[in-house]
């Protein structure tokens, strides 16, 4: 029996270190279902000809394995701040915009865009428009919009 002892021991050993190892079935932060990370970048608003509206343009990345969705903006400069989308060549407000996995929403001149209605004043090139946007499922993101010259074309981020 004595000859058993060590053997008993070993085998305690490894069958406790075993339960210290990962969860196979646990999901990995890399899978391609993983949560949405987003990130957003070349923001900028053309300083506004109107004292009334206003249009917003920036793009999202989502280097996440999932998609998510804008789902609405808000701005202290505006009373009212809406989504749209460019569908052949007409604009009208959307309720949210797809932001697919591994990939970016652009919001760009002529295309989609964030529209600033009943502007709080008239925002002037050099100023800053601080923005929020809410997602469908990330948490929300706040931005701060650099006013552009009102003929202002970013050469690339869009």
């Amino acid at each position: 029996m004595s000859r058993l002892g060590p053997l008993v021991v070993g085998l305690a050993g490894a069958l406790t270190l075993a339960g210290c190892g990962p969860d196979p079935s646990a999901s990995s932060s890399t899978s391609a279902g993983s949560a949405p990370d987003l990130a957003v970048g070349s923001a900028y608003m053309p300083q506004p000809v109107s004292d009334t509206v206003a249009a917003g343009f920036l793009t999202v990345t989502n280097e996440g394995g999932s998609a998510d969705e804008l789902t609405s903006v808000s701005s202290d400069a505006a009373g009212r701040v809406t989504v749209h989308e460019t569908v052949d060549g007409a604009m009208r407000e959307a309720d949210r915009l797809k932001i697919p996995a591994r990939g970016r929403l652009v919001l760009g001149s002529g295309g989609n865009h964030l529209m600033f209605e009943k502007l709080t004043h008239r925002p002037k090139q050099g100023e800053t428009v601080p923005v929020e946007l809410r997602f469908a499922h990330s948490d929300p993101v706040t931005v701060e919009m650099p006013v552009k010259p009102a003929t202002y074309r970013p050469t690339s981020g869009h």
